[in-house]
């Protein structure tokens, strides 16, 4: 329902921190399960980080929007299941290439054109 208030407050999720305990997420950050989380261990917001990105990359931003968690809630989050071993992440920057100049030239004519 729209404005209805979760039922558990994020600082109730987070344990009270408003911090990350590592800097390295950013919005389009790539996360990848590599395990799960034994029964008991992790709260049930970690344990659908866990099943979201199981099967494969997941950027930080969706996972936030999934979890209907604030940002940084969601990066406090992260950054415990990065400190226990459960996900690994991949910065969106390394997978970047140099853009091929021509299909830019190329498009940009084709903008130009339909103007």
């Amino acid at each position: 329902m729209r404005g209805e208030r979760a039922l558990v407050r994020p600082h109730v999720v987070t344990r009270g921190r408003a911090r990350p305990s590592r800097n390295t997420f950013e919005m389009d950050t790539q996360i990848y399960a590599v395990r799960e989380a034994p029964p008991g261990t992790a709260g049930p917001e970690m344990r659908r980080v866990l099943r979201l990105c199981s099967d494969g990359a997941t950027p930080v931003a969706e996972i936030a929007g999934h979890l209907k968690l604030p940002i940084s809630v969601t990066k406090v989050l992260l950054g415990d299941l990065l400190d226990s071993g459960h996900i690994v992440t991949r910065s969106a920057q390394h997978d970047l290439e140099a853009p091929d100049i021509g299909l830019l030239q190329d498009v940009l004519d084709g903008l130009r054109a339909s103007l």
